[in-house]
């Protein structure tokens, strides 16, 4: 019994120890990926952004709102108004409008004070699962460092993050780390945009060894370092 456990543990290093194979079904082709943080799209409002509204004239209509889960915001004399999805600079034409019924001459500035969309997920083998802030241009890296870094289980080579582009859509971009690590190939280390989520899987030996754990530490009565060696016997 003990010399069949002994080959059967050869055996699973000896896997252990072959090259990963890559499934590329699973990791589809997204095609050239632009490495930029910024758009030349403006930013669009969305629920959890906090903004001031000023006005110039008449600093008593001044407020600090939030915009609702339901993407509305409620102001003084025109009630609540829909902003989910409009540009700062279109807020702002449209409290110009709706404010000229009750000012003379309206002057108005909407102010984007906290970005509530500007993070990004960080989930798998690192040592701090959760979001991470977009406080500016931040890469893959960057983002893997401010979730702690890599576990030692971490499959460094075949990084994915998924991307949203737009309602029910999204891409598959796979990095590898391992290059931009050594040296041979920054352009791994894309920039992050908001909502993206990077997913670190486990490495081929740390499946084998969860397996080993379930299998044969937690099932077999005798301890496991006596297959280390041979019998003297």
């Amino acid at each position: 019994m003990r010399k069949y456990l002994f080959a059967l543990f050869v055996l699973i290093l000896l896997i252990a120890c072959a090259p990963a194979a890559k499934n590329q079904a699973l990791i589809p082709n997204p095609g050239p990926q632009p490495n930029l943080y910024a758009s030349e799209q403006e930013y669009r409002l969305q629920p959890g952004d906090t903004l001031d509204i000023k006005f110039f004239y008449n600093p008593e209509l001044n407020e600090q709102v939030t915009v609702r889960p339901d993407g509305r915001i409620s102001l003084q004399l025109v009630r609540e108004i829909r902003v989910a999805g409009l540009t700062p600079e279109e807020l702002t034409n449209l409290l110009i409008k709706k404010y000229s019924t009750e000012l003379v001459k309206p002057e108005i500035t909407v102010i984007v004070r906290s970005f509530a969309g500007n993070k990004v997920y960080i989930d798998g083998e690192v040592n701090r699962v959760g979001m991470v802030n977009l406080s500016g241009p931040t890469s893959v890296m960057q983002s893997i460092t401010q979730a702690g870094g890599l576990k030692e289980t971490a499959r460094v080579n075949e990084i994915i993050v998924i991307r949203y582009l737009s309602e029910g859509k999204y891409t598959i971009i796979p990095i590898n780390m391992e290059k931009v690590i050594d040296g041979t190939d920054f352009s791994q280390n894309i920039l992050l945009k908001p909502f993206d989520i990077v997913h670190v899987p486990r490495s081929t030996i740390a499946n084998i060894n969860v397996w080993i754990d379930q299998y044969i530490r937690k099932n077999v009565p005798i301890p496991f370092s006596v297959y280390y060696g041979f019998n003297q016997n």
